[in-house]
């Protein structure tokens, strides 16, 4: 059983900066492309950024390029994703995703292609 647990959400003031992690575990981690994702309640869950599984390749929304940086550590089965100058725009739940194996191109990163979900951290930005 996938297991994804996020940490490192809060609440914090526009501009500040955070560090999300996510702990991954029964599967094997670095052969797998992951991201991030977050979702408002009564909005469809947002692609944030994706990361390949050898961190060689990232994408990310428009909304969060130049502020976010995704990362991982395969020796450590840990996906990052450092968020800065952040905006009240940026509140939500943000969640962990594993998705394809080995995967390259920009269809890797569609949302239909992960397959697991962490439970999800919350990130409040206040004005």
């Amino acid at each position: 059983q996938v297991q994804l647990v996020e940490s490192g959400g809060g609440l914090v003031q526009a501009g500040d900066s955070l560090r999300l992690a996510c702990a991954a575990s029964e599967f094997t981690f670095s052969a797998y492309n992951m991201g991030w994702f977050r979702q408002v309640p009564g909005k469809e869950r947002e692609f944030v950024a994706g990361i390949s599984w050898n961190g060689g390749n990232t994408k990310y929304a428009d909304s969060v390029k130049g502020r976010f940086t995704i990362s991982r550590d395969n020796a450590k089965n840990t996906l990052y994703l450092q968020m800065n100058s952040l905006k009240p725009a940026d509140t939500s739940v943000y969640y962990c995703a594993k998705g394809p194996p080995y995967c390259t191109g920009d269809g890797c990163y569609d949302s239909t292609v992960f397959t697991s979900w962490g439970q999800g951290t919350q990130v409040t930005v206040s004005a």
